[in-house]
């Protein structure tokens, strides 16, 4: 069995921050892959299905970002999970947009809900980067995620839910080059080089 969470706010205000890329990605895999409903459970939104013939979990902690952990580690322990069994989707500023990319373990670069998941159950679970872009200086930060995506990049934000909810499978199946190489290619056919930015011709 897999767990994969999605991060991000609670509630209509925080609906389309640029936080809230990880909630979006993790709802559209859902949609894909016709998991559901979600039920209220280890204070987030649960969903279970199959992917790629594994069992799978959809987890959107309702905690709000600073304290995922809890919510992350309430659903491994119900599922006797190890880390090796958790996905964690976030937002990241350090990753130009529509930029994605996947590592195990690593640093939480001041990420709040990577720091609470650490903090709670450890650090070599598998993070799936959803680029955002940073806004270029780091008292900007702050508002900067909290802020809603602008109207000219809703396009590259439905591209990139789309191709990881399309490419999910490879992912589930351990296969995180090719999942990251497929993403990479739908993105590109999309028309979008990894900056958000639509190619022309």
């Amino acid at each position: 069995m897999l767990l994969i969470a999605g991060l991000g706010n609670p509630g209509p205000r925080h609906a389309r921050n640029r936080h809230n890329i990880g909630f979006m990605a993790l709802e559209r895999i859902a949609e894909t892959h016709r998991i559901g409903p979600f039920r209220s459970r280890f204070q987030g939104q649960i969903g279970e299905g199959p992917i790629a013939g594994e069992r799978v979990a959809l987890l959107a902690p309702q905690t709000f970002m600073n304290e995922s952990g809890r919510s992350v580690g309430e659903a491994m322990r119900f599922y006797k999970l190890g880390l090796d069994q958790v996905i964690v989707l976030h937002d990241e500023l350090d990753l130009a947009p529509a930029k994605v990319r996947v590592k195990v373990g690593g640093g939480v670069a001041g990420h709040n809900g990577l720091r609470s998941i650490t903090a709670h159950v450890g650090n070599d679970y598998k993070r799936v980067r959803l680029g955002i872009g940073h806004p270029g200086d780091k008292d900007l930060v702050y508002h900067y995620v909290l802020g809603d995506f602008a109207k000219s990049e809703l396009s590259w934000v439905d591209a990139v839910c789309d191709a990881v909810a399309r490419a999910v499978e490879l992912l589930v199946k351990g296969q995180d080059a090719s999942f990251q190489n497929k993403v990479h290619l739908a993105l590109e056919a999309a028309g979008f080089a990894g900056n958000g930015a639509k190619e022309e011709g």
